[in-house]
């Protein structure tokens, strides 16, 4: 009897220690930190959903950093950041990709057919980028851009340039020039802003990209999970489930839409995890 209870103790004891094992392993996750641009809602979504599957299937905290574009790359290069869902190539972040290329590893595209360019209401009376010269009056000769150190100004700055175009490039914000956008909308004047899909106003606005036949915005480009190297040792499921993470088209839309429409990040990311189980569990299998 007392050999019997002896090893009914040592069981109990070990089967204790296994479970304390378990649970300290799961607490001593490391954090992973995400960075995200957070004037962009296509980043600001695609960043929420990411980041709430990583906790809720995977089990890792998720800490996420808003940064500018430029920051974000440098951040992840240097480790200071474990990734970033919100890499544009390959031209808007073209030149990021050159200077850190080497020190990032490009899990792949998480959406396809993204886009940049000069974006105006669907009845303006212009066709191309090189029918604005004409038609500077009419538009006050100003572009209204967004954060100076994005991709799409560079790009704009450029096509001013290259489409001898007299007309001045507003730098301000994406939440200030969708403002000024819905002032013009709302007045039915004319306006041209910097813009990019996925985004939200081309679900509430009837709007369209003027065509650039010099190709100075580039073609069609994709939006691409961009990691540090050290990732795969830290969280190899994380990156994983990277790897798998992609949009199909429409997906991401009501994610911004509801963003738009006053809901938190984590609840639209929430909302949308929740009625979408299959598309979840074919992302973390």
């Amino acid at each position: 009897m007392r050999l019997i209870k002896k090893i009914f103790v040592l069981s109990a004891l070990s089967a204790a220690l296994a479970a304390s094992s378990v649970s300290v392993s799961a607490d001593t996750k490391p954090t992973i930190k995400i960075g995200y641009v957070e004037g962009w809602d296509d980043s600001v979504a695609t960043t929420n959903v990411a980041a709430r599957v990583i906790e809720k299937r995977l089990g890792y905290q998720v800490q996420l950093v808003p940064v500018a574009a430029g920051v974000m790359w440098q951040g992840v290069a240097r480790g200071d950041l474990d990734a970033t869902l919100s890499a544009w190539l390959p031209v808007t972040h073209g030149a990021y990709w050159n200077n850190f290329k080497d020190k990032v590893v490009d899990l792949g595209a998480n959406f396809n057919d993204a886009k940049i360019g000069l974006i105006v209401p669907d009845n303006a009376d212009v066709k191309s980028v090189g029918d604005l010269e004409a038609k500077k009056t009419e538009f006050g000769s100003r572009i209204v851009g967004i954060d100076a150190g994005a991709g799409v100004m560079q790009k704009t700055s450029e096509a001013i340039k290259a489409y001898g175009l007299d007309y001045q490039l507003m730098p301000s914000s994406g939440s200030a020039m969708t403002a000024e956008l819905a002032r013009s909308e709302a007045a039915s004047k004319p306006i041209i802003v910097t813009g990019w899909k996925p985004h939200w106003m081309f679900a509430k606005y009837k709007l369209k990209f003027l065509e650039d036949p010099k190709k100075v915005f580039g073609e069609a480009e994709h939006v691409d999970s961009v990691v540090n190297p050290g990732l795969e040792t830290k969280a190899p499921t994380v990156v994983a489930f990277l790897k798998k993470f992609q949009w199909k088209p429409g997906e991401i839309d009501s994610v911004m839409l509801a963003t738009q429409n006053g809901e938190k990040p984590t609840a639209a990311a929430d909302a949308w995890i929740s009625a979408h189980g299959d598309r979840v569990d074919s992302w973390v299998k």
